[in-house]
């Protein structure tokens, strides 16, 4: 039997790290959901992905029961973490703040095409590189700076 869907939310909660406060207890408490419940089984999912943050996509049932899915951190984050950058650049195309293999931008595509709404690889990793890119991170393939076709 299929359960009647009441609400979905969508949230952003760092990896391991649910807590009651806001903004899981006021979202999930206003659809009479038990947080702490929640809480619980996020943390144990999401043990190895520590301080990570992870978008969640939770549907809560009539019945007040709920599902939810974890999917992987945002591109923008994956570049800041392994450029080891605070922050993008705010003149991306004056001021470049970093630097990234074009294998690593691959690897991030590989990872996050099931969130993407992309088909193949090809186009994943071409939306990697262009969120790259508008962060002021220079592409290098080889040692060499990647040139536009």
């Amino acid at each position: 039997m299929n359960k009647r869907i009441f609400k979905k939310i969508k949230l952003q909660i760092k990896g391991g790290l649910a807590n009651p406060a806001p903004p899981i207890g006021p979202a999930l408490g206003a659809a009479g959901v038990n947080i702490m419940d929640f809480c619980k089984k996020f943390n144990s999912k999401t043990e190895d992905k520590k301080e990570k943050l992870l978008p969640v996509i939770i549907t809560i049932y009539e019945d007040k029961n709920f599902d939810f899915i974890i999917k992987q951190p945002p591109i923008s984050k994956q570049l800041l973490e392994i450029c080891n950058l605070e922050k993008g650049s705010k003149e991306p195309n004056k001021i470049k703040v970093g630097k990234i293999s074009w294998l690593k931008i691959k690897l991030i595509a590989k990872n996050k095409i099931i969130d993407m709404n992309c088909f193949n690889i090809k186009s994943a990793i071409s939306m990697v590189a262009g969120t790259a890119r508008s962060m002021g991170i220079e592409i290098y393939y080889n040692g060499k700076k990647k040139q536009k076709k």
